[in-house]
């Protein structure tokens, strides 16, 4: 696991390129890779490219990057794993390339010059980024894994195409120019993360999961031209139209690709260990670990004060059962809090998962002893694992027997009707439903009205996913006013699928991956997860939804699989999540941190947020009218990451260009 970062310009490099920036560049990414240092350029093409390294493969000298192919035509900074690196490396040997070192980044330049970029990549089982400079032809490839593991952002500043792993590297760059995108913003309210491929700053956006970027200069501009490799769309439209599978059929298939994922995934020459929560997902690549090696598994897990929230006592008696050797702490409220100053540096862009929390405090804790840690996460998405699929399925079914006219005319109602004069007219109903008060069942309602206008189930459900609506007016001088929805429908796939595929195209890499992949780096840990192997993931979508979901219960394959080496009293229990209490926080402990950050005449100063939207629903929170922890996490995660990064502050909006980001040219 490594970092990387880069700059390609229309003109030569200057002495302050090569001996300010690109070593600035590198330095601001140590943390992703505290080993070794790489610096490389070419004067006259204009292109320098950096490279921290997290050894992990080929520890030796014979790893070290930027590095060269063998035709010198190729030079590439690459961070993550390529998991069949071996099988790879016998075909290519087969085909009379020698290889100097052991790396599996030889590996991946050898395929390149053989196959091309998008005949290697598609080759490749594993998880990427990486930056490409092809000497002959004079272009530049930025390429990223299929889910999104690896991040990777890029944009064109000034005269120069900036690229790195983390926003921190690009800011480096003397070129760099930090304009807040408020459509970015209003969206990362409403999701908790800002969605590909948009960033936080006008201009810079991120490489898409399953795409590689290819940029050249042409007519002194920059060129671009994005590729698909690889669409889990398609694959899921493949395999609703496959004959189904039975249940004997769905065990073997799935059972058979997650024991090869996790052998490939244990090869490493550092220590090996895995994230323990007890739960259905962990405890399952734990078990196939178990059985993959005759050497003692190490498995880490936290805990918490607060009962609600522990799941380390079920952790311990998963690690019990399959002999591992476990390391458990308890931490405190005190030491979760401690964390949340240093978020908007380990994170970068405003990131609304209060997870992020205990990710980072399992992962400090893991890197006490390895440097590799296996995880269980993707299960929800591949194997339908969220409670809220069934909610959704049984609330859509209940409102589509209303008309389609009746249910928009009542939408649009509501939507016109200022919030004083909603409040009235719930006057009668607040009695009733007295969590919420008249100003909070007014502001529900209002937020939850455009459910009433979805046309299926997958807009239902994405609707109900939001926090704060675009259309709000939270975020000043957006002007976003309807989702960004870039996921394509699918027609074959079931209503099940089409959630599932949602949250894989968008949950899983833009919230999941990212909080993961961050609280895993700040701390040097290499994460893997074999759930995302694509045979994992190809298998899971052949899987029936009817086989999937059981009796109210998402990842009946998972948990049955499971049942081959846990006993039933381990699995059968209901399901926690990894979250922290961070409603009773915001109205004790952080409640003197977050009336600093949202106090209405600094909101109005800043300019960002309406000052009066933020106190109403800060109001009603710490009132106990209604919870609205998660909306005002949004918040407070944008304004603490503004208080960290002071210069991200502009004085007039300026409409962001999407031209560039994912093609034609800039």
């Amino acid at each position: 696991m490594c970092g990387i970062a880069g700059f390609f310009t229309k003109l030569p490099l200057t002495p302050e390129h090569i001996n300010g920036d690109l070593p600035r560049m590198a330095a601001s990414l140590v943390h992703r890779g505290p080993d070794d240092e790489g610096l490389w350029h070419d004067a006259q093409a204009g292109i320098a490219l950096c490279h921290r390294r997290l050894a992990i493969i080929d520890l030796s000298a014979t790893g070290h990057q930027p590095m060269h192919s063998a035709s010198s035509r190729y030079t590439i900074v690459y961070n993550g794993e390529i998991y069949n690196y071996q099988e790879l490396r016998k075909e290519l040997a087969s085909r009379q390339c020698a290889f100097v070192g052991g790396s599996d980044t030889e590996v991946l330049l050898a395929a390149i010059e053989v196959w091309g970029v998008q005949g290697a990549i598609e080759r490749c089982k594993g998880m990427f980024a990486f930056a490409l400079w092809d000497r002959r032809d004079r272009r530049l490839y930025l390429a990223r894994d299929r889910f999104g593991e690896k991040p990777l952002y890029y944009g064109v500043c000034g005269d120069a195409l900036l690229f790195a792993s983390e926003l921190k590297s690009l800011r480096q760059h003397t070129l760099w120019s930090d304009r807040i995108d408020r459509n970015a913003l209003a969206l990362m309210m409403q999701r908790d993360f800002v969605p590909a491929p948009l960033s936080i700053f006008q201009g810079i956006g991120k490489v898409m999961p399953g795409c590689f970027v290819s940029i050249q200069v042409r007519a002194d501009r920059f060129e671009m031209q994005e590729q698909r490799y690889w669409d889990a769309g398609a694959l899921i439209e493949e395999a609703a139209n496959a004959a189904p599978l039975d249940e004997a059929q769905s065990l073997d298939l799935v059972g058979a690709a997650l024991g090869r994922s996790i052998e490939r995934q244990m090869v490493a020459d550092v220590p090996v260990g895995a994230f323990l929560s007890g739960g259905t997902d962990s405890s399952l690549i734990v078990a196939l670990m178990r059985k993959a090696t005759s050497r003692q598994v190490r498995t880490f897990s936290i805990g918490f004060q607060e009962e609600a929230y522990n799941e380390a006592p079920f952790a311990r008696a998963v690690s019990k059962h399959l002999g591992t050797r476990h390391t458990e702490a308890i931490v405190t409220p005190q030491e979760c809090l401690n964390v949340i100053e240093h978020l908007p540096r380990i994170y970068d862009e405003p990131f609304g998962d209060s997870s992020q929390i205990p990710t980072y405090l399992v992962c400090k804790l893991a890197r006490e002893a390895v440097t590799v840690c296996l995880s269980g996460d993707a299960g929800d998405e591949l194997f339908a694992g969220y409670g809220r699929y069934r909610i959704a399925l049984a609330r859509w079914n209940s409102l589509k027997r209303w008309p389609t006219s009746m249910r928009a005319g009542a939408s649009a109602l509501l939507d016109r009707l200022p919030l004083s004069a909603l409040e009235i007219a719930v006057t009668p109903a607040a009695f009733i439903w007295t969590r919420y008060g008249k100003e909070g069942l007014a502001d529900r309602m209002q937020d939850h009205s455009s459910r009433w206008r979805a046309q299926s189930l997958r807009d239902f459900y994405r609707i109900g996913l939001r926090r704060w609506p675009v259309s709000s007016q939270l975020v000043v001088g957006r002007t976003l006013q309807d989702d960004h929805d870039i996921i394509p429908h699918l027609t074959a796939a079931d209503g099940m699928k089409q959630m599932m595929h949602l949250d894989t195209c968008e949950y899983l890499s833009d919230d999941i991956l990212v909080k993961v992949d961050r609280a895993a780096m700040a701390v040097s840990l290499e994460t893997r997860i074999p759930m995302l192997d694509p045979d994992v993931a190809r298998a899971a979508w052949r899987v029936p939804s009817s086989i999937l979901l059981r009796d109210g219960r998402g990842k009946w394959v998972l948990r049955e699989l499971l049942r081959r080496h846990l006993p039933n009293e381990l699995i059968d229990r209901p399901k926690k999540g990894f979250a922290v209490p961070i409603a009773r926080w915001l109205r004790a402990e952080l409640r003197p941190w977050a009336n600093e950050l949202l106090e209405p005449d600094r909101l109005r100063r800043e300019g960002f947020l309406d000052a009066a939207t933020v106190q109403r629903r800060w109001r009603q929170h710490l009132s106990g009218q209604a919870d609205w922890s998660q909306h005002l996490w949004n918040v407070l995660a944008f304004q603490s990451w503004l208080e960290h990064w002071p210069s991200a502050q502009d004085e007039v909006y300026v409409q962001p260009r999407r031209v560039g980001l994912c093609s034609g040219v800039e």
